[in-house]
């Protein structure tokens, strides 16, 4: 018997009745309950496990023919995953939905009831972690062989409360009562060091033992990810801190010291514990990069074994191998391969080098400096000190080499090294770049911007090594999922649901834009999904900003728009207006101050129409707490307008804007990120577009921008930041507006009156309801190239060189 075949495995049931027997059996064998007694959490228990062995049979196929094929295969670092509830995209995927309603329905209960307790696993915070899931998802669904790597978070990066005093942070315990979709792994546990010295190897001079003061484990489990309309099933691998075997002090815990008993343990496991720790005092900072190393170094252990299940040596690795880091945080991944390689696999130098660089590849998701991680030399010298002797070599090599192309230009030494000087550290994005094959951006303009700024002069010392990949989103989480209405209006239209894997098809609706009736059922299914959503008034302008909160995204410009609208009406109560719902959603981190007193301003100004009767009937503003893929599954399909207006040259992409327009909602926007992408398909009169372009907002800071002079020239704007710096919406609007006025880092003054006049235009094109309802079609018929499943295609061949491995039907 051929085991790797799956030969022997014990079929499971496809009609109804099967799966109503396998689910009944695992009732029974491994909740441990019956059906008199089962209560709805063991349903949705039995459920889950039922759906997820039809997948683990589909992930048994899928390993057996990618052992057989022995393919290069891509493996994803990321430091985010935020992958979604899981029952209902399993459901689908398992194309076991119908099925499964019936059979829950004859324990007693229904299937919408289970999803509502289906909680989607905390691993992550924004965009980000929104990305890597799209991209894994369409990894399956393309059949490329992939693992993605993350750390599995107690704690997630917290819940929010949203009140009249802000957001409050509480601890998000998503697997509080277990998570039905992992698979735990304590057999392929990795040893993590920390702190200690490094000693030389006698003839050697590259070679070190290090010999760590701390020790860790890396506990594995892992998720399945699904493909749509394939057989492949792939997995993301996640790993919990444990502490080793003697952290438990015997004689301490019998002396009734039983805090200290523990120490060594719980220090181990805070790796773990919670997603991006508050990086605000030194320990945080420490902590942030233990997880960072606890990630890569567990990942590469694990990739290595799984390198060596089918070949020897390591001449094959690179090809055999590719490593994608997202973002910076995963970047020391490149110092602890080349350790290993060096140190424990007694590769040359060289050799290792050359085997290093063609393995990795970097994407780098942001413009902001602030965001291009640096780590001061001092505190890896303390938590990492083999890898900070790595790094000073591979920064030695790599500066002999610009020398040797530009002889005599110091300052460009310095721009392009490694380890900055004062205060001296470890430059990741830098290490990123030197230590990687390809280096991508995720936008035209970002991948254009990272060239000319950013990373300019790497660009010119490896032209070919920069390329874009725009970002994409998976039709089926955000459109097939979240908007049903749609998703069947569609396959109506289109007389297929073949536009759920190739979205290009989605320009069939074009000459459907022009069909009164088409619009008039799209105008339905627009209401209909605003009346679940419960915002506000269904008939009213839906409008939605829907992001993490920072300063570059300018929700405070949003909300000068929105107390301006509120003194208009304030000030002519009799006009005729266009009822307008703003619903902000959004997370910000726990120590950006000035982040957490904007959705403050936001809470109160919200109050403050609430309770006005003159301004109540035309404006709302509403912040639902705790936005995490759940809530802005029920959002974005009631959006009518779309806000994307970061300043431009500071937003890397986006992925928000193309769920929004993917599902009908008409952008404003800025020239930035993936906006540029969106306008040029969707078609400039199908988009509402103000401001600065990036080179115009460069330019006004370096021809001296003062704010001042903006509001000294506009009535409208001045009556706003008047009524913030009096202290009529609190102390935080006081705040928010004393920046604004001495500093305005994001232009928000700069582009006040030109959003004023863009929602000007934006509410003319709402008064003409069959030409709004005809840009929403456009918008939705010229988006399927902002699909992941592209963004996967693009990665595929141009960066990863990667070809699909079908997995054969079980037959």
């Amino acid at each position: 018997m051929d085991l790797r075949q799956g030969i022997g495995l014990r079929k499971l049931g496809k009609t109804a009745e099967e799966f109503q027997q396998d689910l009944l059996s695992n009732l029974y064998y491994r909740r441990g309950t019956t059906v008199e007694s089962a209560s709805a959490r063991d349903a949705y228990e039995t459920l889950s496990q039922t759906v997820r062995d039809r997948l683990a049979e589909r992930r048994a196929r899928t390993a057996a023919a990618h052992y057989a094929s022995n393919p290069r295969w891509v493996y994803y670092l990321s430091a985010e995953y935020l992958l979604g509830a899981q029952l209902e995209q399993n459901l689908l995927y398992s194309g076991t939905g119908e099925i499964a309603a019936e059979a829950v329905k004859a324990l007693g209960f229904s299937i919408e009831d289970l999803e509502d307790l289906d909680i989607e696993p905390g691993l992550g915070n924004g965009g980000l972690g929104r990305l890597a899931a799209c991209l894994v998802d369409s990894m399956a669904t393309r059949d490329i062989p992939a693992v993605g790597y993350g750390i599995r978070y107690d704690l997630g990066i917290f819940r929010q409360i949203i009140t009249e005093n802000g957001q409050t942070e509480l601890p998000d315990d998503w697997a509080f009562q277990g998570n039905p979709w992992e698979f735990p792994a304590p057999d392929d546990r990795q040893t993590v060091g920390f702190y200690g010295h490094t000693e030389p190897v006698p003839g050697s001079q590259t070679r070190k033992v290090w010999v760590p003061g701390e020790i860790v484990l890396g506990e594995p489990s892992h998720m399945l990810v699904p493909g749509y309309g394939t057989e492949t099933v792939n997995i993301v691998r996640l790993w919990s801190a444990k502490a080793s075997e003697a952290s438990f002090d015997l004689s301490r815990f019998s002396a009734g010291q039983y805090a200290e008993a523990v120490q060594e343990a719980v220090r181990a496991e805070n790796i773990s514990k919670v997603l991006y720790p508050d990086d605000s005092t030194e320990l945080g900072r420490e902590l942030r990069l233990k997880q960072q190393y606890f990630l890569v170094s567990c990942s590469l252990r694990d990739i290595i074994r799984r390198f060596r299940l089918r070949n020897e040596g390591w001449d094959g690795f690179a090809e055999k191998t590719v490593i994608q880091l997202n973002d910076t945080h995963p970047t020391i991944a490149i110092a602890e391969l080349m350790r290993l390689l060096v140190d424990e696999y007694e590769l040359e130098w060289d050799r290792a080098w050359e085997i290093t660089r063609k393995t990795f590849a970097y994407t780098c998701h942001t413009l902001l400096p602030e965001a291009l991680e640096t780590w001061p030399v001092h505190l890896f010298e303390r938590l990492l000190p083999r890898h900070l002797e790595i790094i000073y070599l591979i920064n030695m090599l790599f500066l002999r080499e610009v020398e040797a192309r530009f002889p005599g230009d110091d300052d460009r030494l310095r721009r392009m090294s490694i380890i900055g000087e004062e205060p001296r550290m470890v430059r990741m994005a830098h290490l990123a770049v030197v230590g990687t094959e390809a280096v991508n951006g995720v936008a035209e303009l970002h991948s254009k911007l990272l060239r000319e700024t950013v990373l300019d002069d790497f660009a010119e010392l490896w032209p070919a090594k920069f390329q874009n990949v725009t970002n994409g989103i998976s039709p089926r989480r955000f459109v097939r999922i979240a908007n049903p209405r749609l998703s069947d209006l569609i396959t109506e239209g289109l007389g297929t649901d073949t536009w759920i894997r190739d979205l290009e098809r989605l320009e069939g609706l074009e000459r459907l834009a022009d069909d009164a009736s088409f619009r008039e059922r799209w105008q339905a299914i627009k209401r209909a999904n605003k009346v679940d959503l419960a915002a506000g008034d269904p008939d009213s302008l839906t409008d939605v900003m829907i992001k993490r909160f920072h300063e570059y995204k300018r929700q405070q410009l949003k909300v000068l728009h929105v107390i301006t609208l509120y003194h208009r009406i304030r000030q002519d109560p009799g006009r005729d207006r266009v009822p307008r719902t703003v619903l902000f959603a959004g997370k910000a981190a726990p120590a950006y101050h000035a982040a957490k007193d904007i959705i403050r301003l936001i809470a109160t100004v919200a109050a403050t129409i609430e309770k006005d009767p003159v301004v109540s009937p035309y404006l709302k503003v509403v912040f639902p707490s705790n936005y995490n893929v759940t809530l802005a599954e029920k959002i974005i399909p009631a959006a009518d307008l779309s806000e994307q207006i970061s300043l431009a040259g500071k937003e890397a992409s986006g992925t928000g804007n193309m769920k929004l327009a993917l599902n009908g909602a008409i952008t404003i926007g800025t020239m930035d990120g993936a906006n540029i992408e969106i306008r040029a398909r969707v078609g400039e009169e199908n988009f509402f577009l103000f401001g600065l372009d990036a080179y115009e907002a460069a330019n006004a800071r370096i021809n001296g921008y003062f704010p001042h002079r903006y509001y000294e020239h506009d009535p409208e704007l001045r009556a706003a930041l008047d009524a913030l710096g009096s202290g009529a919406f609190g102390e935080s609007g006081q705040r928010v507006a004393s920046s604004l006025m001495s500093w305005d880092e994001y232009l928000t003054l700069a582009d006040f009156r030109s959003y004023l006049d863009c929602q000007e235009q934006v509410e003319q094109a709402w008064h003409d309801r069959e030409r709004w309802t005809r840009m929403s079609i456009l918008n939705t018929a010229h988006c399927g190239f902002f699909s992941s499943d592209r963004t996967i295609a693009d990665y595929a061949a141009r960066i990863w060189r990667v070809a699909p491995v079908p997995v054969p039907h079980d037959d």
